[in-house]
């Protein structure tokens, strides 16, 4: 019974995929042939002979990019920034080989090939609805397994804390087609999810797996014990090798360090560290950087025509500069001079008092800017300094930093990292006034867990996620 679920899983998994690319392939041609046969598609093909070479040269582009980087959608652990990662270098080297291969087919046909600028236009297009397509896809699928299809089953073996991570990921949304059956162990897990229940002890367990005619129906098992049960961890991993489960070892170490430590790899050998970075890395950095700038620059310079603007209604509601500077902590605990926008009446508690929704101190123009972000716009200077970036842990006030480093364990370490103009806390709904010490407690914990999980996508969509904030005004946001 068991195969026959795992193969019929396995061919929704492939059809979903196939079915992706089939309309990858559609988008392509239909909006080929859409800009093709407008004004513009015809000017920059004035001096190709025919459609048809451009077109296979476009399909033959996408046939190689395809075989490189093809939709991850099918894929239960998929995430949005794996999507949007795998979109945009299918779409770069599809352009890329386009413009590759334009003059051998020329060569081979005799037939002047497609002007640059087309197919420059037309790799944008394509990008846009491939993305449009992935997401419509994405979200079809994620549909279709909230209905109870295409569903994978999962089994836990241990106690330790560290299967809770593991559990909120794969049930916190159910579009990915995770269904927890639930955990073998001889000791209840401290703090269980009432959706995580207990089905048996490690002798139960030992049992089901030495009945051959007992059946069986989890796709996945996840095994939390100590190294000195071994013995007990070979059984199961010759069970999930004979039986088509796939088996993950999760190190039992929470209850000795009281954290989850990370791996690393040194010289070959995995070690675990408490705090795993990706922008320990130099490339990272380097990359992370290089992306601030770019973003920066673009940003100041479209700024420039409003900022005399700006300038002027601060100064016509309220007396004194045009910006605000704030002495707050940075990267490995040091001070800077954030710059923003003056929102606020100038007033003796700026440096200590956090903004309210009623605050009297803000004026109408500046409570505006503050729900649409525009005060953080001279931010970018200090990106551009280098004492920030575009995104990581808001910034703290001096007087916040040692009043929340005595109260909230490991608060200090979102200090690993530049302070950025936006956030995954502040995207994540813990933006605005931290009335109670839970508030600041829940941003503290989403600025870790970006620091372990950075990516430049992960970026990329954070900025989305705080641009779309100019439209839909966040109710923390005052």
């Amino acid at each position: 019974m068991f195969d026959m679920e795992m193969r019929q899983d396995m061919k929704i998994n492939n059809l979903i995929r196939d079915v992706v690319i089939l309309l990858d392939f559609i988008v392509l041609n239909v909006l080929f042939s859409l800009w093709f046969h407008i004004d513009g598609g015809w000017k920059q093909l004035s001096h190709s002979v025919s459609v048809f070479e451009p077109l296979f040269v476009a399909n033959i582009s996408m046939v190689i990019a395809q075989y490189f980087y093809s939709t991850v959608i099918h894929k239960h652990r998929s995430t949005t920034e794996q999507v949007l990662r795998q979109v945009t270098y299918l779409t770069l080297l599809q352009g890329l080989l386009s413009c590759v291969l334009s003059p051998v087919v020329s060569l081979y046909t005799g037939a002047p090939g497609p002007a640059l600028s087309f197919t420059v236009i037309f790799t944008l297009m394509l990008y846009v609805g491939l993305l449009v397509s992935r997401f419509a896809e994405r979200w079809a699928v994620k549909r279709y397994r909230r209905m109870g299809r295409n569903i994978r089953k999962v089994v836990f073996v241990g106690s330790d804390e560290s299967l809770l991570p593991i559990y909120d990921f794969l049930v916190g949304d159910p579009s990915t087609g995770y269904r927890v059956t639930g955990y073998y162990a001889d000791a209840t897990i401290q703090d269980c999810p009432s959706g995580l229940a207990h089905i048996g002890t490690l002798a139960e367990l030992d049992g089901r797996l030495s009945d051959r005619s007992s059946g069986n129906a989890v796709d996945e098992l996840y095994c939390c014990l100590p190294a000195a049960d071994m013995d007990r961890i070979r059984r199961i991993m010759r069970y999930c090798d004979n039986h088509v489960v796939h088996f993950y070892y999760i190190p039992a170490i929470s209850r000795a360090f009281g954290h989850t430590l990370k791996p690393e790899n040194v010289g070959g050998i995995t070690v675990f560290t408490n705090w795993g970075e990706p922008l320990m890395v130099p490339s990272n950095r380097m990359l992370k950087r290089a992306f601030d700038i770019v973003v920066s620059a673009a940003v100041l310079l479209c700024l420039l025509p409003f900022m005399p603007f700006i300038a002027l209604a601060i100064k016509l509601q309220s007396p004194g500069p045009v910006f605000f500077r704030q002495a707050r902590t940075g990267l490995n605990g040091r001070e800077f001079y954030c710059y923003k926008f003056r929102s606020m009446h100038v007033n003796k508690d700026a440096d200590r008092v956090q903004a309210t929704e009623h605050d009297p101190r803000k004026f109408a123009f500046g409570n505006f800017m503050r729900k649409a972000n525009i005060d953080e716009l001279p931010q970018f200077f200090n990106v551009l300094r280098g004492d920030m970036s575009i995104v990581g842990p808001r910034p703290h006030m001096l007087y916040h930093t040692e009043m929340y480093r005595g109260l909230i364990d490991k608060y200090m370490v979102r200090h690993f990292v530049k302070p950025g103009i936006t956030g995954w806390a502040q995207v994540t709904g813990f933006r605005g006034e931290t009335k109670e010490l839970w508030q600041m407690e829940g941003r503290v914990k989403r600025d870790i867990w970006y620091i372990e999980n950075w990516s430049i996508w992960l970026d990329i969509r954070i900025i989305f996620k705080t641009a779309m904030q100019v439209f839909v005004h966040d109710k923390n946001a005052y």
